[in-house]
């Protein structure tokens, strides 16, 4: 990603203005990625390292990256809201790429730790190829269930949402998770390997059933 196809802009959102960044691949786009930032409260934004990363994967896979700043973070307009009022953002800055790249492209959603709660909301709601959920944020998804193609990767030493919280909603989904020996919860020094896996992840899946 460089400044040539970097766009930083604010539209109108459901709380005032709202803080766009969209990467664009030089060729026609293969699909959108909103990618979801961290806990606004606690520093996230759409500058963090690993939503940064996410979008530099999707970038690279031919996909208009679409970040955005919470309310209250950063140019975004408005207070903090326990998710509800996050996901109307996420879904603001989606319909906005979708109005400008085309509707009828393939969604992606991409989200790290509390992104990654706001994104099963979003997923509720809007019909997305995949879901990538990077240290996701466990402790707010009681009952919340993912498609059995979701990626889902974790560091073995999170020590923002312990590794067992992780295995404990996972399991009676019998989802996979990818997990990242020795690693954080901010992949600090992991920032390339999570890209290639994630890529890796993306490319390679394929479903399948028992006989």
């Amino acid at each position: 990603m460089t400044p040539r196809n970097t766009e930083r802009f604010t539209i109108g959102g459901p709380a005032g203005a709202l803080e766009l960044v969209l990467n664009i691949p030089e060729t026609p786009p293969q699909g959108l990625a909103l990618v979801a930032h961290p806990h606004p409260l606690q520093g996230g934004t759409l500058d963090n390292k690993v939503a940064q990363t996410l979008a530099k994967t999707f970038f690279a896979m031919g996909y208009v990256a679409t970040r955005f700043n919470f309310r209250g973070v950063g140019k975004s307009e408005g207070s903090f809201d326990e998710g509800v009022g996050e996901t109307e953002d996420a879904l603001a800055a989606l319909t906005h790429a979708r109005s400008r790249f085309g509707a009828d492209l393939p969604v992606a959603l991409a989200g790290f730790s509390f992104g990654s709660f706001v994104q099963t909301r979003v997923a509720a709601s809007v019909k997305a190829e995949r879901l990538v959920m990077i240290g996701p944020a466990v402790t707010r998804m009681a009952g919340t269930t993912v498609p059995p193609d979701t990626i889902v990767v974790h560091g073995e030493e999170d020590e923002v949402v312990p590794l067992a919280a992780v295995f404990e909603w996972a399991r009676p989904q019998q989802l996979p998770i990818v997990v990242f020996p020795g690693c954080g919860h901010f992949f600090h020094g992991r920032l390339p390997q999570l890209q290639r896996a994630v890529s890796t992840l993306w490319r390679g899946y394929a479903v399948t059933t028992d006989a």
